[in-house]
C-alpha cells in the first residue's frame, strides 16, 4: 500500500501564527494547495507571499471562525480557487486559562465560541462539499487538555474534550470522510498570551518551560493527510519527550 503523495487542497484556520502557520509551511513545501484563514490578514498576506516565493500555491483571506457565514465563504473561496476541498484543518483556538472562581465568563464564552463553535462551523462548511465529492478529511486540533484536566483548565479542557467527541461522532457517521484529531502537548505558540489572570500567567510560564516547536504538529498533520485513502489516522498525541504532562 503506497503513501498518498498527491497534491491536495487544504484549508487551514488560525493560520496566522503557531500551529496553523507551521502547518501551512510544512504542507506548502510538500506541494499541497492551501487556503489559509485567520483574523490577522496582514500576517496571512506576509506568510502567503513567503510561501509563494518558495514555490508554494497559497491563497489567503481574513476569517472569523465564530461567524458561520464567514466560514462558509471561506469554503466557497476554496471552491472558486481550486474547485474542491480535500482537507480542512480546524486549528483556530484560544486558551485564556483561569480558575473558575475568577468568574471570567466572557473568556469562557470566547473559548466556547472559538474552540467548539469554530470547529462545528468548519465542519458545516466543508462536509457538504466533501460528501458531494465522495471523499475528504476533517482534521480537528484538540489538546492534551482534551485528555486531562488541570486547575485553571476546566473550561478550556471542556472545549477540547468536546472537539474529541465531535470528531468521533463525525467519524462514526461517515464511511467516506476521514476524521483526525491532533492533540498537541506543550507547543511553542501564542496561546498563552491570551491569559489575563495574573496567578495563572505565573503558573503557565512554568508549565510551558518544556515545549516542542509548532512544526512538529505540522508534521503530524502532514502524516495523517498523506496516508492512503483507506487509512484513517484517528488521533495523534504529540508531546515533548521531557514533558510530565
Amino acid at each position: 500500500m503506497s503513501i498518498n503523495t498527491e497534491s491536495k487542497v487544504v484549508l487551514i484556520t488560525g493560520a496566522s501564527s503557531g500551529i496553523g502557520e507551521a502547518t501551512a509551511r510544512v504542507l506548502a513545501r510538500k506541494g499541497h494547495r492551501l487556503l489559509i484563514g485567520a483574523r490577522r490578514a496582514d500576517r496571512l498576506e506576509a506568510l502567503a507571499k513567503q510561501l509563494r516565493e518558495e514555490g508554494g500555491t497559497v491563497e489567503f483571506t481574513s476569517l472569523d471562525v465564530t461567524d458561520l457565514e464567514d466560514v462558509r465563504a471561506f469554503a466557497g473561496l476554496a471552491l472558486e480557487k481550486f474547485g474542491r476541498i480535500d482537507v480542512i484543518v480546524n486549528n483556530a483556538g484560544v486558551m485564556p486559562l483561569s480558575p473558575l472562581e475568577a468568574l471570567k465568563i466572557d473568556e469562557w464564552n470566547q473559548m466556547i465560541d472559538v474552540n467548539i463553535r469554530g470547529v462545528l462551523h468548519g465542519i458545516a462548511a466543508a462536509l457538504p462539499v466533501m460528501k458531494k465529492q465522495g471523499s475528504g478529511q476533517v482534521i480537528n486540533v484538540s489538546s492534551i487538555g482534551g485528555h486531562q484536566v488541570w486547575p485553571t483548565c476546566a473550561v478550556y479542557s471542556a472545549t477540547k474534550y468536546a472537539v474529541i467527541a465531535i470528531s468521533d461522532g463525525l467519524r462514526q457517521e461517515n464511511r467516506d470522510i476521514r476524521v483526525t484529531v491532533i492533540s498537541p502537548g506543550v507547543t511553542t505558540s501564542e496561546l498563552a498570551h491570551t491569559i489575563t489572570d495574573p496567578d495563572t500567567v505565573k503558573m503557565i510560564d512554568a508549565f510551558r518551560e518544556v515545549a516542542i516547536p509548532a512544526e512538529a504538529i505540522g508534521k503530524a498533520i502532514s502524516f495523517a493527510i498523506e496516508q492512503p485513502d483507506d487509512v484513517d489516522v484517528n488521533e495523534i498525541i504529540v508531546r515533548p519527550t521531557a514533558s510530565a504532562y
